[in-house]
């Protein structure tokens, strides 16, 4: 399938985050075109208005995770969606307050001191955030060894493991795999045991072809085929297609079944559009809802590219 100009120019007019992305992602523009056009983030548009949200204490929203979607983890995981580059000094004085506040004695992140463990979806998100932003402590290592102890038979990694799940859950595992790839990359030496433990998760979601049942194949949740952007804790069928380029996994033939409702959610015009998000508050909503987003467009188009469709 080919990329008409169109497209490539509609991205390249859009914000920082989408232009530098698709230089890098689409184009293969020089390095030096790409960082320049990154920087930009911190600057203007969507990283900017948000950075400048940031409170005095360090926090955004007046909480660590909660309210949804205007806490500290969310704008930060927003910020690394938007390519934010590590050590930025905003986004480091939030990690910060993530880590400090949040690690557990169990070795992973819990925000909420009622629970008797740390949450394993908060702490892969966390995680992401954490190696993305190249935040330099060496408690990053405790919070990766946590998340590898807490996977499951099956592959994957659910939150509510200590409450007898027996099954993962795709919104943990995806959690979890991203912030296990942030770390990969931000800790090189440490890349054997992550890509094992990435393996299995990426086979737990092959095994359920990304969005359904292994052993019906119905449809597990309608929610997973809408794809809003910038994504929070839940999975989508785009969200998981988007790791797997990302690590630069095998083409899978089981991928086959969603990368057809990827290109079914294409439309007319080669622009996907934008997906309502989950109900909660936002401080701004980067795209329309309905209308052709340039997020969804930019993450489809480089899927496609990885996959030999684009």
């Amino acid at each position: 399938m080919e990329i008409a100009a169109d497209i490539f120019q509609w991205l390249l007019e859009g914000d920082p985050a989408i232009r530098w992305q698709a230089q890098c992602d689409l184009l293969d523009a020089p390095a030096g075109i790409v960082v320049a056009e990154r920087q930009r983030v911190a600057e203007e548009g969507w990283g900017r208005r948000l950075l400048a949200l940031q409170e005095p204490d360090g926090m955004w929203g007046g909480g660590l995770y909660s309210p949804k979607w205007i806490s500290t983890t969310y704008t930060l995981l927003a910020l690394r969606t938007l390519g934010l580059p590590a050590g930025d000094p905003q986004a480091l004085q939030g990690c910060a307050l993530l880590l400090e506040h949040g690690l557990y004695p169990d070795g992973g992140i819990n925000f909420v001191r009622s629970y008797k463990h740390s949450e394993t979806c908060i702490t892969g998100m966390v995680l992401s955030i954490l190696a993305h932003f190249r935040f330099p402590d060496p408690r990053l290592h405790i919070v990766a060894e946590h998340l590898l102890g807490q996977q499951m038979p099956d592959g994957g990694w659910n939150c509510q493991s200590y409450n007898g799940a027996t099954h993962s859950s795709f919104h943990t595992t995806i959690s979890v795999l991203e912030g296990l790839l942030a770390y990969e990359l931000a800790f090189p030496e440490q890349a054997a045991a992550v890509r094992a433990a990435q393996a299995g998760g990426r086979e737990f979601l092959l095994l359920h072809r990304l969005y359904r049942s292994h052993r019906s194949g119905a449809l597990v949740n309608l929610a997973m085929t809408r794809f809003p952007f910038p994504p929070r804790w839940q999975y989508d069928v785009l969200r998981g297609l988007d790791y797997f380029q990302a690590c630069g996994a095998e083409r899978d033939k089981r991928l086959e079944d969603p990368i057809a409702l990827l290109l079914s959610k294409r439309k007319a015009d080669g622009r996907w559009p934008a997906y309502r998000g989950p109900s909660g508050q936002v401080f701004f909503e980067m795209e329309k809802a309905g209308e052709p987003g340039r997020g969804n467009t930019l993450r489809a188009l480089r899927v496609l590219r990885w996959w030999g469709t684009a």
